[in-house]
C-alpha cells in the first residue's frame, strides 16, 4: 500500500504490484489533490510521490512535485489577456530545494512594467515563504493555494486578475539531515524552465 507523506495525513494512495520490496524504493507514483483531499475542486491538481521507506507491505512516500492537469491549464488561458509566468529556484529553512513556476493571469492585456512588478511580487512572497516555512509547511501552503492567494492580494493592486497559482513545482534536492539553508528566489529571466514531468 503506497501511503502518501504525513503533512498530507498519511492517505492510502493506491497500491502497486511488485515482486520484491526493493522495486517498490524510488517509484514515483501520481495522484490527484483530490484523492487525498476528497474536495472534487482539487481534481485539476495532479500530485507525485517518491517512494522512499519501506514499513513491511506500506511504502512511504516523500512530495516530489505537483503540476496543473493540461486541460485545466489550457482552459485559463484566453485571448486578449496576458500571462505572467515567475519561475524560482528556492530552499525553505530545513535545506529542501524547489523549483516553482507560479502563473497570473489578467483579465485584459497589460504593459510590460507591469508584468515585471508582479513577477518581482512573485519573486518577494515566495522568498518570505521559504524564509519561514519548513518543506512540509511550504507545501502543504503551496499545493492548496495559500500562497497563490497572498500573491493574488498584493499582485490585484498593480493590475486586475483573473487567476493565480503555482501551476507546476518539483523537488530538486532533498537533504539527508535537516540543515539550516539562505532560502533564493530569482527572476524567471535567471531561470530555464523546469523540465517535463
Amino acid at each position: 500500500m503506497i501511503i502518501a507523506p504525513p503533512f498530507f495525513g498519511n492517505v492510502e494512495l493506491g497500491s502497486v504490484p511488485a515482486q520484491e520490496e526493493e522495486r517498490l524504493m524510488g517509484r514515483v507514483v501520481e495522484a490527484t489533490l483530490y484523492d487525498i483531499t476528497g474536495d472534487f475542486s482539487h481534481m485539476n491538481l495532479k500530485m507525485f510521490f517518491q517512494v522512499n521507506e519501506m514499513d513491511g507491505k506500506n511504502a512511504k512516500t516523500q512530495f516530489k512535485g505537483h503540476e496543473y492537469s493540461r486541460d485545466y491549464l489550457r482552459s485559463l488561458v484566453r485571448r486578449r489577456t496576458t500571462k505572467v509566468d515567475g519561475l524560482f529556484n528556492l530552499t525553505t529553512k530545513d535545506g529542501y530545494k524547489l523549483r516553482i513556476a507560479v502563473s497570473a493571469l489578467t483579465l485584459s492585456r497589460i504593459k510590460t512594467s507591469q508584468e515585471k512588478i508582479i513577477r518581482n511580487l512573485m519573486a518577494r512572497i515566495v522568498k518570505e515563504k521559504t524564509t519561514a516555512l519548513t518543506f512540509d509547511q511550504f507545501v502543504q501552503e503551496m499545493v492548496l493555494g495559500k500562497i497563490a492567494s497572498d500573491i493574488y492580494n498584493e499582485a490585484k493592486k498593480v493590475a486586475p486578475l483573473r487567476h493565480v497559482g503555482i501551476r507546476k513545482s518539483k523537488l530538486v534536492f532533498a537533504p539527508a539531515k535537516t540543515a539550516q539553508a539562505q532560502p533564493e528566489a530569482q527572476p524567471a529571466e535567471e531561470l530555464e524552465e523546469p523540465a517535463q514531468a
